[in-house]
C-alpha cells in the first residue's frame, strides 16, 4: 500500500530540483523504463552510477589509466540498462499533480513538465529527446519547432514491398520520429555495435528505405559531442525545409549545461 503515488511523490520530491533533473525524472516515469534502485542515492548526491572509478585506485600510472579506460566503457553501457516497466504516471495525472507544485522553489519542475512526453524506452532516449526537443533557451535544438514535433516510439508499419526489403520484417519501432522530415532518429548504444544487432538494423534500415523514411543512426560518442548533435539537427531542418537558427545569444554554454544537466540526471559522467 502506498502512502502516496509515485507519481505525487516524485514532484514532491523534485521541488527545487534543477531542470534537467526533473525533466529526466519525469521522462522517466512517463516511460517504459525504470533506473535501478541502487542509482538512486548516488544521482540525488550528483554523483556518478556506477562509480567504477572510485573502486580499487592504484599509485601506478598504467593501472589508473586501464581503470578510468575501463569506468568510460562501462559508463557508456549504462546509457542502455534499465528495466522495462509500465509507465509510472500518465500525462493526465502530471497534469494534474503538477498543480501542486507551487512557489519558487517548483520553478524548475513546473518547466520541465510542459515538456516531457511519454513513451520513452531507455534513459539514452530521453537523454536524445531533450537535447532536440527542447527550445533553445534551454539547451535543445527546438525540433518541437517543426510540424509534428518528435514522437517516441512510433510505429510504421510496412508495405509489403518495404516488408520484403527488410527480409519479412513487418513493421519498425522508430525511437524518435520527426514527421516533419521524414525521419527517424536512432540511439545506437553498445548494444547495437554487436554483430546481430547489426544485421538487424540493417533490415530495418533497408525496410525504412523503402517507405521513404531516412533513419539517422546517433552513436554514444555523438551523443557526448555538440557540433555532431547540431549538424544534425540542422540536417533535420533541411530535410523538413525550414531554416535553422538560433533564437537566442550565447547557445553554446546552455547547450553543454542542459548535455551536461541531462546525463548527471541518469548518473554519467559530464560528456
Amino acid at each position: 500500500m502506498y502512502c502516496l503515488s509515485p507519481g505525487y511523490a516524485a514532484i514532491r520530491y523534485l521541488a527545487g530540483r534543477s531542470f534537467a533533473m526533473s525533466f529526466m525524472l519525469l521522462m522517466e516515469l512517463l516511460g517504459a523504463y525504470t533506473l535501478s534502485p541502487d542509482a538512486t542515492i548516488p544521482i540525488d548526491r550528483g554523483g556518478i552510477w556506477p562509480d567504477w572509478r572510485a573502486e580499487g585506485r592504484s599509485s601506478n600510472e598504467e593501472n589508473d589509466q586501464e581503470k578510468s579506460e575501463t569506468a568510460e566503457l562501462e559508463a557508456a553501457v549504462i546509457e542502455q540498462i534499465h528495466n522495462k516497466c509500465d509507465p509510472a504516471l500518465t500525462p493526465a495525472q502530471l497534469k494534474r499533480f503538477i498543480k501542486t507544485a507551487t512557489g519558487n522553489r517548483a520553478h524548475p519542475l513546473r518547466q520541465a513538465a510542459k515538456y516531457v512526453a511519454k513513451g520513452s524506452r531507455s534513459p539514452a532516449e530521453s537523454l536524445l529527446y531533450g537535447m532536440f526537443y527542447l527550445p533553445h533557451a534551454y539547451g535543445g535544438f527546438n525540433c518541437r519547432a517543426l510540424k509534428g514535433g518528435i514522437i517516441l516510439n512510433h510505429r510504421i508499419n510496412f508495405s509489403p514491398r518495404a516488408s520484403h526489403v527488410a527480409s519479412g520484417m513487418p513493421y519498425a519501432i522508430c525511437d524518435a520520429y520527426i514527421p516533419a522530415a521524414s525521419t527517424d532518429m536512432e540511439y545506437n548504444g553498445i548494444v547495437h555495435e554487436l554483430e546481430n544487432s547489426r544485421i538487424h538494423d540493417d533490415k530495418r534500415n533497408n525496410g525504412m528505405q523503402a517507405m521513404g523514411i531516412r533513419v539517422l543512426a546517433i552513436n554514444r560518442e555523438q551523443m557526448r559531442d555538440i557540433p555532431a548533435l547540431e549538424a544534425i539537427a540542422q540536417s533535420l531542418f533541411k530535410y523538413a525545409h525550414t531554416r535553422f537558427r538560433y533564437q537566442i545569444q550565447g547557445y553554446r554554454p546552455r547547450q553543454e549545461a542542459l548535455l551536461n544537466g541531462l546525463r548527471a540526471a541518469i548518473g554519467l559522467p559530464p560528456a
